[in-house]
């Protein structure tokens, strides 16, 4: 008897915290004020949420923390999937999402790049179907999106090993924890909003590093 084929699915995944005061984008509150960084962060998450969560071309998770308080949280849309981070860094996390999704190509962000399009994502999903991986770059050093084709293996051992996170070589360091044979594409640079002055740039229009 044929074995039925597996289901392959789109998925993107929306890493978020829950918006309290002094507890989510820390730099930004240091600058303009806890409150007002908190605020800043759950309206520009809603206003991503409106362009990406209801496209049909992929599933939208979103990969809550804290863990117990983002699954019960009534801040975001209850039509949206969730699932928690869990503990550990920044790789730990996403190796977790990459290693459990259901099959299929996986695409995570973070909730604080304002310029992140649905066609972004699309672009992303599409050089995924001749890549191993996709990044998208942040002027920082940083990356604002990363994505696995999972074709042959849901994760690549040793990745995100020895990456050195909030710093301007977490890039390439990502990078160099790939397997060598790996196939990366790479999308535009977005900014992500960290401090004031990224406040600032985003509000003049600024392209690139602030």
């Amino acid at each position: 008897m044929r074995k039925r084929a597996q289901r392959v699915h789109r998925q993107l995944y929306i890493m978020v915290k829950e918006p309290r005061p002094g507890r989510v984008k820390t730099r930004l509150g240091r600058d303009i004020g806890h409150v007002a960084a908190a605020w800043w962060f759950r309206h520009q998450v809603q206003r991503l949420l409106r362009r990406l969560a209801r496209d049909p071309r992929w599933k939208t998770i979103l990969a809550v923390a804290p863990d117990s308080e983002g699954r019960e949280s009534r801040v975001w849309p209850n039509h949206i999937a969730r699932q928690p981070q869990g503990a550990g860094d920044l790789g730990a996390r996403m190796r977790r999402i990459f290693r459990h999704a259901p099959p299929g190509p996986v695409v995570i962000i973070g909730a604080d790049i304002p310029g992140i399009s649905a066609s972004d994502i699309a672009e992303a999903f599409g050089k995924l179907g001749a890549a191993d991986a996709v990044l998208g770059p942040a002027p920082d050093g940083g990356y604002w999106l990363i994505g696995l084709s999972r074709a042959n293996n849901p994760c690549p051992s040793g990745l995100f090993e020895n990456v050195r996170w909030s710093s301007a070589t977490a890039r390439a360091d990502t990078i160099s924890s790939f397997p060598k044979t790996a196939r990366i594409e790479f999308l535009a640079s977005h900014q992500d909003v960290d401090t004031a002055q990224d406040l600032a740039c985003l509000q003049r229009g600024c392209s690139g590093s602030p």
